[in-house]
């Protein structure tokens, strides 16, 4: 017996951007589109895995959970699970690796299954929640939201309405198989559409809240990345940016000659000061930074959910406070501005 999940979840976004269009129209491009969003994360011919992950979330029983709790460090879906239901849930769940962005729990404490992802995305969420304006009744873009981890604690926050944008074909996969078991614990007030922030809409103005967390050092044009992320922001409306950052002035900017920390698509590392001064530049206000982090090897490792190398198989053996390539060590820098 296979479930309904994806499908379920996929009608609770078109009835969400069915009632934001009664008051704000640009979301009628939204769901112009929607259905070839949808259609082409499911398509073999773009991702060879994808009917296995479809496979994978339908396959999940169905738990009837005692409670949902969004706001843990781990999302966790209280239920006690027979024998026979966290074999299969365990056995599906390995095939949605790698878990990267979590943790999750799915059952209690005795009989639970406790994904143990590569990063401990709470510890993130710990620095960034004290300096956000309040969730509560915002509607908010969760940018590069990855498996969702982000996206249900803005949820548990209070936010009205979540939605989150990431192409990855495993990482959408990763949050229906979550969904399946949130249910409508949530009042499903938290989406998911696997696409870029570029296939977005422009302009749309649609959100009092925008969140770019480890997105903009990927980005080929920053400036380009900025302006997309403020044109989805309704006026006065608040981004929150989280991106890797290096030590200098506000002329320093790192342009890593090939790889770093064995990444091939990282383009621009600047001080933080470069950075409020590219935010300045397309228009944002009230510009400053909140938070800023050397990422630890406690925060980022390989799991058992996630067995390939993690961050300290890209740090220099000899001095963690280098990258295998020389470059300074990951730090990360938490900036809030406005429209």
């Amino acid at each position: 017996m296979t479930n309904n999940t994806i499908a379920n979840a996929e009608r609770e976004l078109y009835l969400t951007l069915l009632t934001i269009a009664e008051t704000q129209p640009m979301a009628y491009e939204w769901l112009a589109l929607l259905p070839k969003w949808l259609n082409d994360i499911k398509d073999k011919r773009n991702y060879a895995h994808a009917p296995a992950y479809q496979a994978s979330v339908a396959r999940l029983p169905t738990i009837v959970a005692d409670s949902v709790d969004l706001n843990s460090a781990a999302i966790t879906i209280n239920a006690a699970l027979s024998d026979s239901e966290r074999k299969q849930t365990l056995a599906l769940l390995k095939q949605l690796m790698p878990w990267r962005k979590g943790p999750f729990q799915i059952g209690d404490d005795a009989s639970g299954i406790k994904i143990n992802t590569e990063w401990h995305s709470d510890w993130k969420w710990d620095r960034v929640a004290p300096h956000l304006s309040p969730l509560k009744g915002r509607r908010v873009l969760d940018v590069g939201g990855g498996s969702g981890y982000h996206g249900w604690r803005m949820a548990g926050a209070g936010a009205e309405t979540v939605i989150i944008v990431d192409p990855s074909c495993l990482f959408y996969h990763q949050f229906m198989a979550i969904r399946h078991f949130v249910g409508e614990a949530d009042a499903y007030r938290t989406h998911y559409i696997p696409v870029p922030l570029e296939a977005l809409p422009e302009h749309s103005q649609l959100f009092d809240t925008v969140f770019s967390m480890g997105v903009l050092y990927h980005r080929q044009s920053p400036f380009e990345h900025l302006q997309q992320l403020r044109g989805q922001l309704v006026k006065g409306g608040e981004l929150v940016l989280e991106t890797l950052v290096i030590d200098g002035d506000a002329n320093t900017v790192l342009v890593p000659h090939d790889r770093y920390a064995q990444m091939n698509n990282v383009y621009f590392l600047p001080s933080v000061d470069a950075l409020i001064g590219w935010l300045e530049k397309v228009g944002f206000t009230n510009v400053h930074c909140v938070d800023v982090d050397v990422t630890s090897v406690e925060e980022q490792r390989a799991t058992e959910w996630m067995t390939y190398q993690s961050l300290s198989d890209f740090l220099d053996p000899n001095d963690y406070t280098k990258t295998i390539e020389g470059y300074p060590a990951p730090k990360r820098a938490t900036i809030i501005a406005k429209r």
